[in-house]
């Protein structure tokens, strides 16, 4: 029986991607505590307001009860759309994104960590088209850069993120500016390599220190023919900006809309009609 062999080349690349999976997998894993914390503000904040209703019977206490479970609810429904939003498996298929959205969810993932190191997250997002891009593998690079963003800054500081089009290019550009510690200028063309980082080992929090985020992140980018660039400056920080393909007009026609969660986003608190039953 005549033995098949795997060339080479191919065991590389599914190794590769078993690499990618359990990245996702890890990310994933880190998430977990974050969001079992947020489900507990939640789930408190609704238990508390549930109460505070059940208690009183003048409209206005009830009124706010119910607008604060509301509230509440609908920070869950973010949380949860951002987890399923990595954790769903689309495989490489790339269709048209919204880039803005996938910044927001990553940001509602990484709120409570950012909080915790008082660190200010600044967005500025101009009028732009959709990014043709695995919306999955371009959050994983977002926590990832964001991540390593917080572990540079170390606690107190500001992370600025910004996205335009750039019409000349064909691209939908976003960057991520942290006031860390900034990279020396002979390690920069290291960064993307393999195993190479520029970390002394995972932090506090167990992230970091592998060498294997930036290259994953390079990987994905440049699979979707985009560029990712990287300019710091010891003492001043970090920039890393990604330039993707504009989607055309035709992918965006038959682009198929990600399943959300379906939270009302409105309570007509003078009628029990919009409740459900």
């Amino acid at each position: 029986m005549q033995r098949h062999e795997i060339p080479l080349q191919e065991q590389i690349d599914r190794l590769h991607e078993q690499l990618r999976h359990a990245q996702k997998m890890a990310a994933l894993g880190e998430l977990a505590s974050t969001t079992t914390h947020e489900f507990n503000n939640v789930l408190m904040t609704i238990l508390n307001y549930a109460k505070l209703g059940l208690r009183h019977e003048d409209k206005p206490t009830r009124d706010k009860a119910l607008t604060k479970i509301l509230e509440a609810a609908q920070r869950a429904e973010k949380v949860t759309n951002g987890v399923l939003g990595l954790a769903r498996n689309r495989g490489t298929e790339k269709s048209p994104t919204d880039l803005v959205a996938i910044t927001n969810q990553s940001l509602v993932l990484l709120e409570r960590e950012m909080n915790k190191y008082r660190i200010h997250v600044e967005t500025h997002f101009e009028q732009t088209r959709k990014a043709n891009v695995c919306g999955n593998q371009i959050q994983q690079v977002l926590l990832n850069l964001l991540t390593n963003a917080r572990q540079a800054i170390g606690r107190g500081g500001h992370i600025t993120i910004r996205i335009a089009e750039n019409k000349t290019s064909g691209t939908v550009d976003l960057s991520i500016r942290d006031s860390g510690s900034g990279i020396p200028q002979e390690k920069l063309p290291k960064v993307f390599d393999r195993f190479y980082s520029t970390k002394q080992g995972p932090d506090a929090s167990g992230k970091g220190g592998t060498g294997l985020g930036l290259s994953m992140c390079r990987d994905i980018i440049e699979e979707h023919r985009g560029r990712i660039r990287v300019e710091s400056k010891v003492g001043v920080g970090t920039a890393f900006t990604l330039m993707l393909p504009v989607a055309t007009e035709a992918a965006d026609a038959t682009a198929v809309p990600t399943p959300k969660l379906g939270v009302p986003t409105q309570l007509n608190l003078g009628t029990t009609s919009n409740l459900p039953s």
